[in-house]
């Protein structure tokens, strides 16, 4: 009777990791440990599967196609893992485990802090990691398993992601109080297309949803840059290079003082809708159903949205 072949669940983290990295000498760093050890956990790995897993190019290692779906299985048997340590944890009364959790730019900046804080100050035995980037970025990392959950800004139907609605947020057009220009009121979206807008590429959520609205209702956009830094855009509208469309909370975001101004876009009014996203295919650990309770408490108590 052949044997069935046994993976060292320390070989296969390494294995992802230099997948993750595609490179040895950068996987061996981060771990702490010889390039030599992890090429013994390689051959091992090889060995115990049968197969060929990694291929090495100029730049380094890539993943042959055994390796690639090793990485794929490989990630959701180690959450399975990590979620068992934790509720085992949890039914002695500690939580414990490691969550990471992504946000938007503009989110991030008014809750990281609050969520950091009260996440250690009431789980002292666990650990967060907070990545901050786009909603498109934030999706791909979750279907990965780099993330555990991550809040997302209208996301398309996705059988892999559970959705779940926490915030809606209108979009304002953003100008500078000093490019000579006085700005109305309100923009109704009809009027929409005077301006030279300075927008996220189209892999953005904001974007798409823009582009949508105005296609609706027959509005042509002049789009004379494409800028996907919440940043650096707003840097470019308040040199009076041209006007943004975005929330009001991310010019809250902005720290310090500056002159942007931001007015509501009306009749009818564009509204984006932030979700908390979590992969269906991996069970949620009871540290990460934690972590999102906190996230609606923090949602709750009005740190989204703007002041009046």
């Amino acid at each position: 009777m052949a044997r069935e072949p046994t993976v060292d669940l320390k070989h296969l983290q390494s294995f992802i990791r230099i997948v993750e990295f595609g490179s040895l000498t950068r996987a061996a760093a981060t771990l702490d440990v010889s390039q030599s050890l992890l090429s013994r956990q390689v051959r091992q790995l090889e060995i115990e599967l049968g197969t060929h897993l990694l291929e090495r190019n100029g730049r380094g290692v890539v993943a042959t196609d055994a390796g690639r779906e090793l990485v794929e299985h490989g990630r959701g048997i180690l959450r399975q893992v990590e979620v068992a340590r934790m509720q085992l944890g949890q039914a002695r009364g500690v939580f414990g485990g490691k969550i990471a959790i992504g946000l938007p730019p503009s989110v991030g900046s008014l809750l990281t802090v609050d969520l950091v804080m009260r996440f250690r100050e009431r789980y002292p035995a666990a650990q967060i990691s907070v990545v901050e980037a786009l909603s498109a970025s934030l999706l791909e990392w979750l279907q990965l398993g780099r993330l555990d959950c991550a809040l997302l800004y209208n996301p398309s139907v996705n059988a892999n992601m559970r959705f779940r609605h926490v915030h809606s947020e209108e979009l304002y057009l953003i100008g500078s109080r000093n490019d000579g220009h006085s700005m109305p009121e309100n923009v109704p979206l009809a009027t929409l297309g005077q301006y030279p807008l300075i927008i996220p590429s189209p892999l953005h959520s904001v974007r798409q949803l823009i582009e949508a609205d105005a296609a609706r209702y027959g509005v042509p956009l002049d789009v004379r840059l494409e800028i996907d830094s919440v940043r650096s855009l707003l840097d470019l509208v308040e040199r009076g290079v041209g006007y943004g469309v975005l929330s009001r909370n991310a010019v809250l975001s902005r720290r310090g003082p500056h002159d942007l101004h931001a007015v509501p876009i009306v009749m009818p009014n564009i509204v984006t809708r932030l979700v908390v996203a979590t992969p269906t295919q991996r069970p949620m650990s009871p540290i990460t159903e934690r972590a999102l309770l906190l996230v609606d408490e923090l949602i709750a108590e009005g740190k989204l949205d703007p002041p009046t």
